[in-house]
């Protein structure tokens, strides 16, 4: 069942942001096990993801899909319905004109072949959202100064 977690308050808000640093904007969460998603979409709440949807299948997550294309996606490969859940990352990236953060989380890192691991980063379960909330704010793009800072310096 697809539920979106509320919006906090102006002032959860605020200090997710101060938090953050930014804004994150809307979040996918595809998870089957309805506590690991209530946690990961609890996290990425508090760290200024809104609005933050959860999915528990891989049909629910596509219909989602068409509805809007998220910046963040955490895709649990593995789901109940699918074992081949990166294809829901591979769909992503085509529908929108900006393509998500995707964060894979499994038990099992080998199974997820080459070419869809190299969509996202891979975040081998189990796993805090403490280390999840890290991951996406490293990884979120830079601005355009910060990119051209990054080029600048080969990085």
């Amino acid at each position: 069942m697809r539920q979106t977690v509320p919006t906090t308050t102006q002032d959860n808000k605020k200090t997710a942001r101060r938090k953050s640093g930014r804004a994150l904007g809307p979040a996918l969460v595809v998870e089957d096990d309805g506590l690991v998603a209530m946690d990961i979409a609890d996290a990425l709440g508090e760290a200024g993801a809104a609005p933050v949807t959860t999915c528990a299948s891989v049909a629910e997550a596509m219909a989602q899909l068409e509805q809007s294309v998220p910046s963040i996606l955490v895709l649990d490969v593995h789901l109940a319905d699918r074992g081949d859940g990166w294809a829901l990352a591979e769909l992503a990236i085509q529908l929108g004109e900006n393509s998500p953060l995707i964060i894979f989380t499994t038990a099992t890192p080998e199974a997820i072949p080459d070419t869809a691991a190299g969509l996202g980063r891979v975040l081998p379960k189990p796993f805090s959202t403490a280390a999840l909330v890290s991951l996406i704010q490293q990884e979120r793009p830079r601005g355009i100064l910060g990119r051209i800072r990054s080029a600048l310096a080969g990085q």
